[in-house]
C-alpha cells in the first residue's frame, strides 16, 4: 500500500510548479490535466483541481493493490464501516472514517484510464 496525500487546488499548474521547485518531479497526469501525481521516496503527492470549499484542503489517501471488497471486509471485521466502492475516472475508490471521524480515501487505480 502506498500513501498518497491529495492536495486540492484552484491552480494545478501553479501548485505543480511549486512542488517541482521543492524537488518533486511530475509522474502520472490525467488527460484533462486536473490531476497530477508527484512521486517521492515515501509515497506520492497528488494535486487535484478543485474550487470552493475544497481549495487548500489536504486529504489522506492510500493506493491499494487488491480488490476494495477485500479491504472493506477487513475494515468491517475491525469495527469500521466503509462507504461503497465507487467508479472513478482513474479506477475505483472507497472512503471510510478513521476513529476520529476523519475521512480516508482508498484508491484502486487502472492506470490505463488516465495516463
Amino acid at each position: 500500500m502506498k500513501v498518497m496525500p491529495i492536495r486540492y487546488s484552484s491552480d494545478v499548474a501553479a501548485m505543480t510548479r511549486f512542488y517541482e521547485a521543492l524537488g518533486l518531479r511530475v509522474g502520472s497526469v490525467s488527460r484533462p490535466g486536473g490531476w497530477v501525481e508527484l512521486p517521492a521516496d515515501g509515497g506520492t503527492l497528488a494535486i487535484h483541481q478543485s474550487s470552493g470549499e475544497d481549495v487548500g484542503r489536504c486529504e489522506l489517501a492510500f493506493e491499494v493493490e487488491e480488490p476494495l471488497e477485500n479491504v472493506a471486509e477487513r475494515l468491517r471485521a475491525a469495527g469500521f464501516e466503509p462507504g461503497p466502492p465507487m467508479d472513478e475516472g482513474f479506477g475505483h475508490s472507497m472512503r471510510v472514517q478513521d476513529p476520529d471521524g476523519v475521512w480516508v480515501q482508498l484508491n484502486l487505480y487502472d492506470r490505463d484510464l488516465y495516463t
